[in-house]
């Protein structure tokens, strides 16, 4: 979208307070609804601090192959999302879903994808039955009622004896008073009361997401952002990328063991380190490697730790090798951070590789394949040997700087007022939509909202964006722009 550009003069604190008034004022002739108003009596002052963001409870089901985990899924959440195949290892994109009961939100995470050898449940298995369950803050165990324990769920037992996490314990396939005893003889897994259910029939789901409540904590113990203490950085990327390189050496120290063996690293690994006089925080996710025969399931669960790390942090530097062309599994861990409102920073490892001939063309290769993240900071570093590695602090600064940047609402809706006149939205059917009102709703990331007599076109909300970070800044940090759409009061 072409436009003319203009640079905006902003009125000074006075007008932005009487502007304000009078918008505000404004919106008393348009029909409002109960969370406009909270949204607009609860606009804070530039100087108030945000609460850190909450991070959701998080459940794990886990079990053994063909116990019905993710028909449980799909009847927690209500619907039919998690894929229900007999096929063990089926990679999904989306491993996590919001579930609700009771009035209490909590996140469900299916463990779809386990390879599991039931002859004898091996290494990998236990390995990635304790990344899942290092990851939920309480399990839901199924067991098949029908046909009992088997040596595959002591085995898991013991697993989840170790971590200590809260379990319930359900007996899946009870389809009837006659599966009762079935469900009983479950008591021998000394893991408590087993919950007979259908989760095909919903038979008996109410009293096991009622013990699920009980289980589950208010708030994750993963993935809090903390208001204070060292600020939290996630090294994410894909495997061999070079994330425990970069830890070792901004560290100075061998902090991380690089030639890790797949999924020996339960949990994202927090490393405090000093780097000039100030305490960061790395959250790193190295320890997953692709295997022969188990690609599926070791994707299943990088995945799941990636998302893990992310909700850990505040920021994220997404590491990408310079020596290959981008992947869709860089886009999509690139994706995974600006889904979690999480500050950006994007690092392109072993440049010191690249010819100087060659670097020309792959700085436009760059901007290609980055074109919906321009706003993030770029970095080019080894991290092998340390080369540019002091100029990630300044990116993770200016991105957190960013990622807590709150906009006055007076001197938003001055802003809008000139970008509006400036250039206005394109007529839509003999109407043209007017902007009624603007706020920012939150920061961690920025969040605004704008009221309006009609909806923005796709091309003019990017055009608001644009104009926001090239005036107010906001490099490294996702921001998001909601509309709500309101019509004039009756008389």
């Amino acid at each position: 979208m072409s436009e003319p550009e203009v640079d905006f003069v902003l009125p000074d604190e006075a007008g932005d307070a009487e502007r304000e008034r009078a918008l505000r004022a404004g919106l008393a002739e348009y029909e409002l609804e109960d969370d406009d108003l909270a949204l607009l009596h609860g606009v804070h002052g530039d100087d108030e601090d945000d609460d850190a963001p909450a991070a959701l409870p998080v459940l794990a089901i886990v079990g053994r192959p063909n116990v019905g985990k993710s028909t449980l899924v799909n009847r927690v959440i209500g619907r039919r999302e998690a894929v229900v195949e007999d096929k063990p290892g089926v990679t999904r994109d989306r491993v996590s879903y919001p579930a609700e009961w009771a009035g209490r939100r909590f996140m469900v995470v299916d463990t779809g994808g386990w390879e599991v050898d039931v002859a004898g449940i091996d290494a990998r298995v236990a390995e990635q039955a304790e990344v899942a369950i290092a990851l939920a803050d309480a399990v839901v165990f199924v067991v098949d009622a029908t046909v009992g324990s088997t040596d595959t769920d002591e085995q898991v037992v013991r697993l989840l004896r170790r971590a200590g996490k809260p379990v319930v314990l359900c007996a899946n396939k009870v389809d009837g008073p006659a599966g009762e005893a079935d469900a009983a003889a479950l008591w021998a897994l000394g893991l408590g009361e087993p919950y007979p259910v259908s989760a095909l029939h919903g038979r008996g789901t109410g009293d096991l997401l009622d013990a699920v409540l009980d289980a589950l904590p208010e708030v994750s113990e993963h993935g809090v952002v903390r208001p204070q203490g060292p600020r939290r950085v996630a090294l994410v990327g894909r495997p061999n990328v070079g994330k425990s390189s970069l830890l070792n050496k901004v560290a100075g120290t061998q902090r991380v063991v690089v030639d890790e063996i797949a999924g020996t690293t339960r949990d994202p690994v927090d490393e405090l380190i000093e780097l000039k006089g100030v305490p960061w925080v790395f959250v790193d996710t190295a320890g997953i490697r692709r295997r022969v025969h188990q690609t599926q399931g070791a994707d299943f669960y990088a995945s799941l730790r990636t998302q893990a790390a992310i909700e850990k942090a505040e920021v994220a530097v997404v590491l990408l090798d310079a020596s290959q062309p981008m992947t869709e599994q860089d886009t999509r861990v690139v994706q995974q951070v600006i889904d979690a409102g999480r500050a950006l920073v994007i690092a392109y490892n072993k440049w010191d590789l690249m010819d100087e001939d060659r670097r020309p063309y792959l700085e436009r290769e760059i901007e290609k394949e980055l074109v919906q993240v321009t706003w993030a900071p770029r970095v080019n570093i080894s991290a092998k040997t340390g080369w540019h590695a002091e100029r990630l602090v300044p990116a993770l600064e200016r991105s957190l700087e960013s990622w807590d940047t709150r906009i006055s609402t007076g001197r938003l809706n001055a802003f809008l007022g000139e970008l509006v006149a400036a250039h206005p939205h394109p007529v839509r059917g003999g109407k043209q939509p007017r902007i009624l009102f603007a706020t920012q709703a939150s920061t961690r990331p920025p969040r605004f909202v704008v009221f309006t007599t009609g909806f923005l076109d796709p091309g003019y909300r990017r055009y608001i964006e644009r104009r926001l970070r090239e005036t107010f800044g906001f490099e490294g940090t996702p921001i998001t722009i909601s509309v709500r759409v309101r019509e004039k009061r009756r008389r």
